[in-house]
């Protein structure tokens, strides 16, 4: 989202009018009205202004994926990676030779930044016998939900 619609949005949720903003940035309401419309950007001095009396961060107007307190947003890894978190899915891990692994029956049983604690099944003749694994999130190329009582179908025998 531009800086203008970020604005724009912005400024309509708090009840202000282009005309009410301007004035509280000793501006006309034709250079809000630019900015608002990527027409223009304003200085740096009027957005910060600009943040302060529309209660969000200089960031949030500046940058994409980052939410109104400056907080970066969750990417789509992380967001996927919630859903999955505590649900059975389906993993395929790249092995050192690029081949993929794929282990069925995984548990994502939580993650931090950039690595993930998954509960793999490790021996296919003791399927009870499980064991968690860090795994960086960089070794996972794909991750399969599986539907709604299809994990209580299958075997913990099935692994690929």
């Amino acid at each position: 989202m531009s800086l203008g619609n970020k604005l724009a949005s912005t400024r309509r949720a708090k009840n202000l009018t282009q005309e009410q903003l301007a004035e509280k940035l000793d501006v006309t309401r034709q250079a809000v009205s630019r900015w608002e419309s990527d027409a223009a950007y304003p200085e740096t001095d009027k957005i910060v202004r600009m943040a302060q009396i529309l209660e969000v961060s200089c960031d949030y107007l500046l940058q994409d994926g980052v939410d109104e307190k400056g907080t970066p947003a969750p990417a789509a890894v992380t967001r996927l990676l919630r859903q999955a978190q505590g649900k059975r899915v389906k993993l395929t891990f790249y092995e050192d030779d690029g081949m993929p692994i794929v282990h069925d029956w995984c548990v994502i049983q939580d993650f931090d930044g950039a690595w993930a604690n998954v509960e793999v099944v490790v021996n296919q003749k003791k399927p009870q016998k499980n064991e968690v694994r860090l795994i960086p999130l960089t070794a996972i190329s794909t991750i399969t939900f599986l539907k709604d009582g299809e994990a209580a179908k299958r075997s913990p025998l099935e692994l690929n």
